[in-house]
Protein backbone atom coordinates (compact mmCIF):
# COMPACT_ATOMS: atom_id res chain seq x y z
CA UNK A 1 0.00 0.00 0.00
CA UNK A 2 1.53 3.79 -0.35
CA UNK A 3 2.10 5.88 2.13
CA UNK A 4 -0.74 7.74 3.25
CA UNK A 5 1.44 10.73 3.68
CA UNK A 6 1.95 11.51 0.08
CA UNK A 7 -1.36 10.75 -1.65
CA UNK A 8 -3.36 14.09 -1.81
CA UNK A 9 -7.00 14.24 -3.71
CA UNK A 10 -9.23 16.65 -5.41
CA UNK A 11 -12.50 17.15 -3.37
CA UNK A 12 -15.12 15.11 -3.92
CA UNK A 13 -18.52 15.72 -2.33
CA UNK A 14 -20.96 12.82 -2.85
CA UNK A 15 -25.30 13.07 -3.22
CA UNK A 16 -26.93 13.80 0.61
CA UNK A 17 -27.15 10.93 3.21
CA UNK A 18 -28.85 10.14 5.15
CA UNK A 19 -27.84 8.97 8.65
CA UNK A 20 -27.89 5.30 7.81
CA UNK A 21 -24.87 4.19 6.75
CA UNK A 22 -23.59 0.47 6.05
CA UNK A 23 -20.35 -0.43 7.72
CA UNK A 24 -16.90 -2.45 6.12
CA UNK A 25 -18.26 -5.62 7.84
CA UNK A 26 -22.01 -4.55 8.66
CA UNK A 27 -22.63 -5.40 11.77
CA UNK A 28 -26.31 -4.45 12.60
CA UNK A 29 -29.37 -3.26 10.35
CA UNK A 30 -32.56 -1.04 11.12
CA UNK A 31 -34.61 -1.94 13.77
CA UNK A 32 -37.95 -2.95 13.23
CA UNK A 33 -40.81 -0.19 14.64
CA UNK A 34 -44.62 -0.16 14.49
CA UNK A 35 -46.94 1.18 11.82
CA UNK A 36 -50.29 2.38 11.31
CA UNK A 37 -52.90 3.97 10.09
CA UNK A 38 -52.64 4.82 5.98
CA UNK A 39 -48.85 3.30 6.43
CA UNK A 40 -50.14 -0.32 7.42
CA UNK A 41 -52.81 -0.10 4.21
CA UNK A 42 -49.71 0.63 2.15
CA UNK A 43 -47.67 -2.45 3.43
CA UNK A 44 -50.20 -5.25 2.86
CA UNK A 45 -49.68 -4.18 -1.43
CA UNK A 46 -45.97 -3.63 -1.11
CA UNK A 47 -45.11 -6.89 1.11
CA UNK A 48 -46.86 -8.68 -1.13
CA UNK A 49 -44.89 -7.72 -4.17
CA UNK A 50 -41.76 -7.76 -2.11
CA UNK A 51 -42.32 -11.31 -1.42
CA UNK A 52 -43.26 -12.14 -5.15
CA UNK A 53 -39.75 -10.31 -6.79
CA UNK A 54 -37.62 -11.52 -3.66
CA UNK A 55 -33.92 -11.53 -5.48
CA UNK A 56 -31.88 -14.02 -6.10
CA UNK A 57 -28.20 -14.86 -5.04
CA UNK A 58 -25.59 -13.39 -7.85
CA UNK A 59 -22.61 -15.25 -9.01
CA UNK A 60 -19.89 -14.84 -7.01
CA UNK A 61 -17.16 -12.88 -8.79
CA UNK A 62 -14.13 -14.30 -10.83
CA UNK A 63 -10.74 -13.68 -9.33
CA UNK A 64 -8.74 -12.04 -11.63
CA UNK A 65 -5.51 -10.63 -9.56
CA UNK A 66 -5.15 -13.25 -6.69
CA UNK A 67 -4.76 -12.15 -3.24
CA UNK A 68 -1.93 -13.09 -1.05
CA UNK A 69 0.24 -12.11 1.98
CA UNK A 70 0.87 -8.10 2.61
CA UNK A 71 0.87 -5.87 5.44
CA UNK A 72 -0.64 -2.36 4.75
CA UNK A 73 -1.37 0.56 7.44
CA UNK A 74 -4.42 2.96 7.07
CA UNK A 75 -5.37 6.32 9.03
CA UNK A 76 -8.74 6.78 9.50
CA UNK A 77 -10.32 10.57 10.00
CA UNK A 78 -13.22 12.93 10.40
CA UNK A 79 -14.64 14.89 7.38
CA UNK A 80 -12.53 17.96 8.78
CA UNK A 81 -9.03 15.80 8.15
CA UNK A 82 -8.03 15.25 11.93
CA UNK A 83 -6.61 12.27 12.49
CA UNK A 84 -9.15 9.91 15.04
CA UNK A 85 -7.71 5.88 14.62
CA UNK A 86 -4.83 3.94 12.78
CA UNK A 87 -4.42 0.35 11.81
CA UNK A 88 -2.72 -2.32 9.78
CA UNK A 89 -4.34 -4.89 7.05
CA UNK A 90 -2.11 -7.79 7.27
CA UNK A 91 -3.44 -10.74 5.20
CA UNK A 92 -1.86 -14.06 5.33
CA UNK A 93 -2.35 -17.61 3.31
CA UNK A 94 -3.56 -20.64 5.11
CA UNK A 95 -2.62 -23.24 2.32
CA UNK A 96 -5.10 -22.42 0.29
CA UNK A 97 -7.35 -19.97 1.80
CA UNK A 98 -6.65 -16.48 2.52
CA UNK A 99 -7.01 -14.83 5.60
CA UNK A 100 -6.73 -11.05 5.88
CA UNK A 101 -7.32 -9.03 9.20
CA UNK A 102 -8.29 -5.36 9.56
CA UNK A 103 -7.63 -3.84 13.02
CA UNK A 104 -7.88 -0.11 13.98
CA UNK A 105 -7.80 1.27 17.12
CA UNK A 106 -8.82 4.84 18.48
CA UNK A 107 -7.14 7.55 19.92
CA UNK A 108 -10.19 7.10 22.64
CA UNK A 109 -9.43 3.44 23.08
CA UNK A 110 -11.86 1.47 20.71
CA UNK A 111 -11.47 -0.94 18.74
CA UNK A 112 -12.39 -1.95 15.40
CA UNK A 113 -11.08 -5.75 14.28
CA UNK A 114 -12.32 -7.24 10.98
CA UNK A 115 -10.57 -10.94 9.72
CA UNK A 116 -12.09 -12.88 6.92
CA UNK A 117 -11.17 -15.88 5.84
CA UNK A 118 -12.02 -16.51 1.96
CA UNK A 119 -11.29 -19.04 -0.99
CA UNK A 120 -10.51 -17.58 -4.23
CA UNK A 121 -9.94 -20.11 -6.81
CA UNK A 122 -11.76 -20.07 -9.00
CA UNK A 123 -14.21 -17.19 -7.55
CA UNK A 124 -14.09 -15.27 -4.42
CA UNK A 125 -16.12 -16.97 -1.31
CA UNK A 126 -16.39 -16.20 2.56
CA UNK A 127 -15.50 -19.31 4.80
CA UNK A 128 -15.62 -17.36 8.02
CA UNK A 129 -15.86 -13.78 9.33
CA UNK A 130 -15.37 -12.11 12.56
CA UNK A 131 -16.07 -8.78 13.59
CA UNK A 132 -15.13 -7.19 16.95
CA UNK A 133 -15.86 -3.35 17.49
CA UNK A 134 -16.05 -1.63 20.77
CA UNK A 135 -15.44 1.38 22.67
CA UNK A 136 -16.94 5.19 22.65
CA UNK A 137 -16.39 5.73 18.66
CA UNK A 138 -19.43 3.03 18.14
CA UNK A 139 -22.85 3.07 19.03
CA UNK A 140 -22.52 -0.47 20.14
CA UNK A 141 -20.69 -3.03 21.30
CA UNK A 142 -20.59 -6.20 18.76
CA UNK A 143 -19.01 -9.42 18.70
CA UNK A 144 -19.89 -11.39 15.07
CA UNK A 145 -18.48 -14.39 13.95
CA UNK A 146 -20.26 -16.90 10.52
CA UNK A 147 -19.29 -19.52 8.47
CA UNK A 148 -19.42 -21.15 5.33
CA UNK A 149 -21.73 -23.94 6.65
CA UNK A 150 -24.56 -21.23 8.26
CA UNK A 151 -23.39 -21.78 11.92
CA UNK A 152 -23.51 -18.04 13.40
CA UNK A 153 -22.77 -16.00 17.04
CA UNK A 154 -23.80 -12.42 17.40
CA UNK A 155 -23.35 -10.97 20.65
CA UNK A 156 -24.59 -6.79 20.90
CA UNK A 157 -25.43 -4.48 23.44
CA UNK A 158 -26.38 -1.42 22.64
CA UNK A 159 -24.91 0.81 25.98
CA UNK A 160 -23.01 -0.06 28.82
CA UNK A 161 -25.52 0.05 30.89
CA UNK A 162 -27.96 -2.18 28.79
CA UNK A 163 -28.58 -5.62 28.44
CA UNK A 164 -26.89 -7.83 25.71
CA UNK A 165 -28.82 -9.17 22.92
CA UNK A 166 -27.39 -12.91 22.00
CA UNK A 167 -28.79 -14.72 18.96
CA UNK A 168 -26.67 -18.08 17.60
CA UNK A 169 -27.62 -21.33 15.78
CA UNK A 170 -27.73 -21.54 11.61
CA UNK A 171 -29.10 -19.42 8.44
CA UNK A 172 -28.74 -20.14 4.69
CA UNK A 173 -25.64 -18.54 3.37
CA UNK A 174 -25.69 -16.88 0.07
CA UNK A 175 -23.11 -18.08 -2.44
CA UNK A 176 -21.96 -14.26 -2.99
CA UNK A 177 -21.75 -13.16 0.57
CA UNK A 178 -19.20 -10.41 0.53
CA UNK A 179 -18.64 -9.60 4.44
CA UNK A 180 -15.34 -7.86 4.43
CA UNK A 181 -14.13 -8.14 1.12
CA UNK A 182 -15.66 -5.66 -0.57
CA UNK A 183 -12.37 -3.74 -2.03
CA UNK A 184 -11.09 -7.48 -2.98
CA UNK A 185 -14.14 -7.88 -5.28
CA UNK A 186 -13.96 -4.25 -6.77
CA UNK A 187 -10.30 -4.57 -7.87
CA UNK A 188 -11.55 -8.08 -9.72
CA UNK A 189 -14.35 -6.16 -11.80
CA UNK A 190 -13.56 -5.80 -15.05
CA UNK A 191 -13.04 -1.77 -15.98
CA UNK A 192 -16.73 -0.21 -16.14
CA UNK A 193 -18.17 -3.07 -15.03
CA UNK A 194 -21.07 -3.46 -12.22
CA UNK A 195 -21.81 -6.31 -9.61
CA UNK A 196 -24.12 -7.23 -7.18
CA UNK A 197 -23.57 -9.09 -4.04
CA UNK A 198 -24.80 -10.15 -0.51
CA UNK A 199 -23.63 -8.91 2.84
CA UNK A 200 -25.16 -10.30 6.09
CA UNK A 201 -26.03 -7.92 9.16
CA UNK A 202 -26.81 -8.98 13.02
CA UNK A 203 -29.74 -7.47 14.48
CA UNK A 204 -28.54 -10.20 16.42
CA UNK A 205 -30.17 -12.66 14.14
CA UNK A 206 -28.57 -12.47 11.07
CA UNK A 207 -30.26 -10.42 8.20
CA UNK A 208 -28.63 -10.75 4.35
CA UNK A 209 -28.91 -7.41 2.41
CA UNK A 210 -27.99 -7.38 -1.28
CA UNK A 211 -25.36 -5.11 -1.74
CA UNK A 212 -25.04 -2.72 -5.58
CA UNK A 213 -21.45 -2.06 -6.87
CA UNK A 214 -21.70 0.09 -9.19
CA UNK A 215 -18.61 2.58 -10.91
CA UNK A 216 -19.28 6.11 -10.13
CA UNK A 217 -16.76 8.15 -12.09
CA UNK A 218 -12.55 8.99 -11.59
CA UNK A 219 -10.69 11.49 -9.58
CA UNK A 220 -6.82 12.31 -9.64
CA UNK A 221 -4.82 11.68 -6.57
CA UNK A 222 -0.88 12.43 -6.07
CA UNK A 223 1.92 10.76 -4.91
CA UNK A 224 4.09 13.62 -4.69
CA UNK A 225 4.44 15.72 -7.54
CA UNK A 226 3.03 12.44 -9.52
CA UNK A 227 -1.00 12.77 -10.92
CA UNK A 228 -2.13 9.37 -11.05
CA UNK A 229 -6.40 8.06 -11.30
CA UNK A 230 -8.66 6.23 -9.10
CA UNK A 231 -11.83 4.52 -9.78
CA UNK A 232 -14.46 6.04 -7.96
CA UNK A 233 -17.45 2.75 -7.09
CA UNK A 234 -20.59 3.56 -5.24
CA UNK A 235 -21.45 0.56 -2.88
CA UNK A 236 -24.97 0.51 -2.11
CA UNK A 237 -26.78 -2.01 0.39
CA UNK A 238 -30.38 -2.60 0.61
CA UNK A 239 -33.09 -4.65 3.19
CA UNK A 240 -35.04 -6.86 1.15
CA UNK A 241 -38.04 -8.58 1.42
CA UNK A 242 -40.62 -7.42 4.21
CA UNK A 243 -38.08 -5.67 5.89
CA UNK A 244 -36.94 -4.50 3.34
CA UNK A 245 -40.36 -2.52 2.16
CA UNK A 246 -40.48 -1.52 5.73
CA UNK A 247 -36.80 -0.01 5.84
CA UNK A 248 -38.40 1.81 2.49
CA UNK A 249 -41.29 3.42 3.95
CA UNK A 250 -39.92 4.68 7.19
CA UNK A 251 -36.25 6.12 5.18
CA UNK A 252 -34.58 3.22 6.87
CA UNK A 253 -32.51 2.08 4.12
CA UNK A 254 -28.90 1.70 4.09
CA UNK A 255 -26.93 4.62 2.05
CA UNK A 256 -24.38 4.67 0.20
CA UNK A 257 -20.35 4.33 0.96
CA UNK A 258 -17.37 4.81 -1.42
CA UNK A 259 -14.04 3.33 -2.49
CA UNK A 260 -11.63 4.25 -4.95
CA UNK A 261 -9.53 2.01 -6.96
CA UNK A 262 -5.95 2.56 -8.01
CA UNK A 263 -5.71 2.11 -12.05
CA UNK A 264 -2.73 0.25 -13.39
CA UNK A 265 -1.76 -3.65 -13.32
CA UNK A 266 -1.99 -4.01 -9.62
CA UNK A 267 -5.54 -2.73 -8.46
CA UNK A 268 -5.11 -1.39 -5.00
CA UNK A 269 -7.88 0.32 -2.58
CA UNK A 270 -6.39 3.98 -1.76
CA UNK A 271 -9.24 5.31 -0.36
CA UNK A 272 -12.21 5.04 1.61
CA UNK A 273 -15.23 6.86 2.90
CA UNK A 274 -18.35 5.87 4.88
CA UNK A 275 -19.50 4.42 8.45
CA UNK A 276 -17.49 1.31 9.75
CA UNK A 277 -20.91 0.91 11.41
CA UNK A 278 -24.57 1.40 10.83
CA UNK A 279 -26.18 5.01 11.71
CA UNK A 280 -22.20 5.75 11.93
CA UNK A 281 -20.39 9.12 11.28
CA UNK A 282 -18.85 9.43 7.71
CA UNK A 283 -14.87 8.39 8.20
CA UNK A 284 -12.16 8.41 5.51
CA UNK A 285 -10.01 6.05 5.83
CA UNK A 286 -6.63 6.22 2.96
CA UNK A 287 -2.74 4.16 3.37
CA UNK A 288 -0.47 5.88 5.28
CA UNK A 289 3.18 4.73 6.32
CA UNK A 290 4.57 3.67 10.05
CA UNK A 291 5.86 6.43 12.19
CA UNK A 292 9.46 6.04 13.52
CA UNK A 293 9.89 8.79 15.69
CA UNK A 294 7.01 10.44 18.06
Amino acid sequence: MQHGESLRWLPYTPAPANSETPALGLSTAPREARYTGPVRALLVTAVCTALATAPAAAEPIRMRYPEGPTHGFVVLSDQAGAALAHGELVQWLEREVVASRLNIRFDDGSIYDETVRFSQQPVFRVLNYQLSQRGPAFDETAEIEFDRSGRYRAHLRAAPDEEEERAEGTFDVPEDVSNGMTSILLKNLEQGASATAHIVAFQPKPLVLKVHLRPDGTDQYWVGTTANTAARFRIKAEVGGVKGVLATLTGKQPDPFYMWIADGPAPSLVRFEGALFMGGPTWHIVPTGPQWKR
